[in-house]
C-alpha cells in the first residue's frame, strides 16, 4: 500500500518533500513509509534525502511536573499562607525527591524562609516551570535560556527525527517491475522463461554470519600460558579435585594450625562431607612430628597439633594443595626429576570488589630435582615471564610458611611506568619435602601467579568481576580476538 501511494504520488508530482508529512496525510506508519522508500531507492526508482529534525521532549520526572507541578510550587504550597511550619511536618507532606529539589528552588527563587521553621516570603507565585514543559509537549518553541534552564535540571531531552525528501530516480516507473530470482519447472514447461527478467547476483554480499562459539578470554590467556609451559618440558598436574582436606591444603605444606588462612574468615569449609575419609597415617604422623617438635634441622612450631583440624574438608585455598599430592606421590617412586604446573579455580572468603573475587585461577610451576639453588629459580622465572613479555623483573623477600627462602615477583609495567606485583615464589622447606621421603638433596622451586591479573592487562578490563562471574556481557567473548602473548 505505501509503495503504490509514494510511486502513485510521483507520478504528477516532482517530490515528497517530508515522509513524515506524507505518511500523517495517508494514514500510513512512518517506519513503514520509511523502509519502502529504502527499498525503492535500492533499485534507483527513487532519490531519496535524509531529513533530521531535533525536537525537546519531556523526560519522565519532566512528564510528573508538567502534571503535578514543580517541586518548588508544590512546596510553596504546602506552606501556610500565614504562620509557619516545621521542617518534619512539611517533609511528612511531600516525596523526598519533591521536598529536596523544593527546598533548594524554593529558597533559590525568595519564595519561602527556610529556617528550622518554614514561612512564606510572598503571597503568590507563577509555576513557570510547569507552564514550560506544557508548552513543550504542545510542541511550541521556547527560548534559548528556558531550554538551558529544563535541560540543566534533566527535565527535557533532545530527541531527533529523521526521514527522507524523495523525488524519482533514474528507473522510475508508476509500479515496481516484479523480478524472478528462480527458474522453475513451471517457467520452462509454459515457456515464459524467455519473458522473464531476474534479478541481478550480488557478488559482493556477504552471507550470513557463521553461528560458532566464542571462546573466554581467560580461556585464551590459559591455553597460551599452557603452550608456555609445554615448551619449556614442564607436565600438567591434574586439578580436578576442588575439595580439599586440610591436611593435604595446609599441614602437609607446614602451615600451623593456628595460621590466620586457616580461619573461616579467610577458607570456605564444607558441612557435608565435613571431613575426609582417609588419610596416609604414616606419613601423617610424620607431619604431626614435625608441627609439634620439628625434625631434619628443624624445632618445629611447639604447639599440639590436632588430627581433627586436619580431617576438616574445604574449597582449596591455592592450587599448591595439588603440588603437594603430586610430591608425595613422586617421592615414593625411585627419584627422577620432574616439572610440573596447573592452571585452575581456587577459592577463598574474599570480599568481592573491583579487583577481588571468591572463585579465581591460580597458575602454578615447580621443577623437582637435586641440588636446585636459588640461583636456578631465579633464572626460570626469568625465563617464563620473558615468554609472556615480561622482560623486567625484579625481586623481594617475602615469607610464606612453606618456602624459604621466599621471593615476591615484581615486573615494570610500561604503561603505568611503574614495578608491578605479578607472582610470589620460593622453595620448599626441608620441613615439608623430607616427611615425604625425599632424598636430602632433593629441592624444589616453585612460583604462583593469578590467571585473571594478566588477562585484565592484555584485555583492558579494570573491574574484574566484568572478566569472571555472572555479571559478565556475554558480548566480550565476540568482541575479543584471540589472546597472543610476547613469545620469543
Amino acid at each position: 500500500m505505501a509503495e503504490e501511494a509514494i510511486l502513485g504520488y510521483l507520478a504528477t508530482s516532482e517530490e515528497i518533500p517530508d515522509s513524515g508529512q506524507f505518511a500523517s496525510q495517508h494514514g500510513f506508519q512512518h517506519n513503514d513509509v520509511v523502509n519502502v522508500i529504502k527499498s525503492l531507492h535500492g533499485f534507483r526508482y527513487i532519490d531519496a534525502q535524509d531529513i533530521k529534525r531535533e525536537s525537546w521532549v519531556l523526560t519522565d520526572e519532566g512528564k510528573k511536573y508538567a502534571a503535578d507541578g514543580s517541586p518548588e510550587v508544590q512546596l510553596f504550597l504546602a506552606v501556610p499562607q500565614e504562620g509557619s511550619i516545621s521542617k518534619d511536618e512539611l517533609q511528612k507532606k511531600l516525596e523526598p525527591s519533591v521536598f529536596k529539589i523544593g527546598c533548594s528552588q524554593a529558597g533559590k527563587n525568595k519564595w519561602v524562609d527556610m529556617g528550622k521553621q518554614v514561612s512564606r516570603k510572598v503571597q503568590h507565585v507563577e509555576d513557570k516551570v510547569k507552564d514550560l514543559l506544557i508548552r513543550i509537549q504542545k510542541g511550541e518553541a521556547l527560548g534559548k535560556d528556558d531550554i538551558n534552564s529544563l535541560k540543566a535540571r534533566k527535565l527535557i531531552v533532545a530527541q531527533t527525527w529523521k526521514g527522507y525528501s524523495v523525488k524519482k530516480g533514474p528507473n522510475y516507473a508508476p509500479t515496481r517491475k516484479k523480478v524472478a530470482t528462480d527458474l522453475t519447472r513451471e517457467n520452462l514447461q509454459r515457456g515464459d522463461w524467455k519473458e522473464l527478467e531476474f534479478k541481478e547476483y550480488n557478488f559482493n554480499a556477504k552471507g550470513p554470519p557463521a553461528e560458532a562459539g566464542h571462546l573466554h578470554p581467560l580461556l585464551k590467556v590459559k591455553q597460551q600460558l599452557k603452550n608456555i609451559f609445554l615448551q619449556l618440558g614442564f607436565e600438567e598436574m591434574p586439578t580436578n579435585n576442588f575439595v580439599e582436606s586440610s591436611f593435604w591444603n595446609f599441614d602437609a605444606l607446614f602451615q600451623p594450625q593456628q595460621h590466620p588462612a586457616r580461619d573461616s574468615h579467610d577458607t570456605f569449609f564444607l558441612e557435608v562431607p565435613s571431613t575426609t575419609r582417609e588419610l596416609p597415617e604414616d606419613y601423617v604422623k610424620l607431619v604431626k612430628r614435625v608441627h609439634e617438635s620439628g625434625g631434619y634441622g628443624s624445632r618445629g612450631y611447639m604447639y599440639d597439633w590436632k588430627r581433627e583440624e586436619a580431617n576438616k574438608n574445604l574449597l582449596r585455598t591455592h592450587t599448591t594443595a595439588v603440588s603437594t599430592r603430586m610430591l608425595y606421590a613422586l617421592a615414593k617412586q625411585p627419584f627422577a626429576p620432574k616439572r610440573y604446573f596447573s592452571i585452575d579455580r581456587v577459592f577463598r572468603n574474599e570480599s568481592v570488589d573491583r579487583t577481588h573475587l571468591a572463585e579465581f585461577h591460580q597458575i602454578e610451576g615447580l621443577v623437582c630435582d637435586k641440588g636446585l639453588t636459588l640461583g636456578d629459580l631465579i633464572g626460570v622465572l626469568n625465563d617464563f615471564f620473558s615468554r609472556l613479555g615480561m622482560s623486567k623483573l625484579r625481586f623481594k623477600p617475602a615469607y610464606n610458611p612453606y618456602t624459604e627462602p621466599s621471593m615476591e615477583i615484581f615486573s615494570y609495567h610500561e604503561g603505568l611506568k611503574k614495578w608491578v606485583e605479578i607472582g610470589n615464589s620460593g622453595m620448599f622447606r626441608p620441613e615439608m619435602l623430607l616427611p615425604m621421603g625425599f632424598p636430602e638433596d632433593v629441592r624444589v622451586i616453585a612460583w604462583g601467579l593469578s590467571l585473571e591479573r594478566p588477562t585484565m592487562i592484555l584485555y583492558g578490563v579494570d573491574n574484574i568481576r566484568d572478566l569472571f562471574g555472572h555479571k559478565v556481557d556475554l558480548s566480550l567473548m565476540k568482541r575479543n580476538p584471540i589472546c597472543r602473548l610476547g613469545i620469543d
